[in-house]
């Protein structure tokens, strides 16, 4: 039975097709050309066993349906019964599946799902410690493309579970002109200009700036947010002061669980932190085998 003593955030559903490939390529890695070999010589195929997804540290929960599938895909016989959502949080010690069946894809299955729950999970642990320290500003927490390769829509996710927002998801969704971008057109105008001629009005455009005289530039054009790179906190807060509302502010670079609520309390509408998805600890979670059947 799922835990009712919660608050479940209104977190959309994350669909399957976004990530049965990573799952099924994952455990392909894991079983290679001969399977478990471990397992297939000290399981019966005709063993039976019940096994307990236990959190051994405190955290919020993304991935369980993704940990889930990894056992189906090698048996869909398995039952895998969720005693949590995603979104949700954990207390050490406390169950949050249970899987039931064959204890061979059981046991072949456990390294991948618990690999993908643990990742995605540390993920949602570590956002949701950043948005607490800023909860007191109307500023919203965001991630980067610093994901892992094959990875990007379910770490996005984990972001969404802990209670953070989602930058761009590749480079096709919105324009974000980088002074590599800058220094090749030859100017923030001419980069912008040249920008407007070549995507569709339905297309957002925000510009990395590292100084105000560049600030001044791009609101002279009007774009639609402005990424401030590694400023320090003085200079933020006469970012946002010349930005007075006319394009969304976004603070980059450098943002930590030490500095966040300075950052926060600038004004800026975003703290954009890459680090949430590449190097978030892992959730610490067990497989156990309660009883053969």
């Amino acid at each position: 039975m799922l835990k009712d003593n919660y608050h479940t955030p209104d977190l959309p559903p994350l669909y399957p097709i976004l990530y049965e490939r990573s799952v099924r390529q994952a455990l392909s890695e894991d079983l290679g050309r001969a399977g478990d070999i471990t397992t297939d010589a000290t399981v019966s195929i005709e063993d039976t066993a019940t096994a307990l997804i236990i959190s051994r540290s405190p955290g919020r929960v993304a991935g369980i349906e993704v940990a889930g599938y990894a056992f189906h895909c090698l048996d869909s016989r398995l039952t895998f019964e969720t005693r949590i959502r995603d979104g949700m949080e954990a207390e050490p010690g406390e169950t949050l599946a249970v899987i039931r069946g064959a204890a061979r894809p059981i046991l072949s299955a456990e390294r991948t799902a618990l690999n993908f729950l643990a990742h995605l999970s540390g993920i949602a642990t570590a956002t949701r410690d950043i948005v607490a320290l800023v909860a007191a500003y109307p500023v919203r927490v965001v991630c980067t493309r610093k994901t892992t390769p094959g990875l990007r829509a379910l770490e996005k996710y984990a972001v969404r579970a802990g209670g953070g927002s989602n930058h761009r998801f590749g480079l096709d969704d919105a324009v974000l002109i980088k002074d590599n971008h800058i220094l090749v057109a030859g100017g923030i105008s001419e980069a912008i200009q040249r920008v407007r001629r070549q995507v569709g009005h339905m297309v957002k455009i925000e510009v990395e700036v590292e100084t105000l005289e560049q600030l001044q530039s791009a609101l002279s054009e009007k774009v639609d947010a402005v990424l401030l790179d590694n400023m320090p906190i003085e200079m933020l807060s006469q970012a946002v002061r010349m930005t007075n509302k006319k394009a969304m502010t976004e603070a980059s670079g450098g943002v930590t669980a030490q500095n966040a609520e300075a950052v926060a309390a600038t004004g800026v509408d975003l703290l954009s932190i890459g680090w949430i998805t590449h190097s978030a600890p892992s959730l610490n979670v067990s497989l156990d085998l309660a009883v053969k059947l």
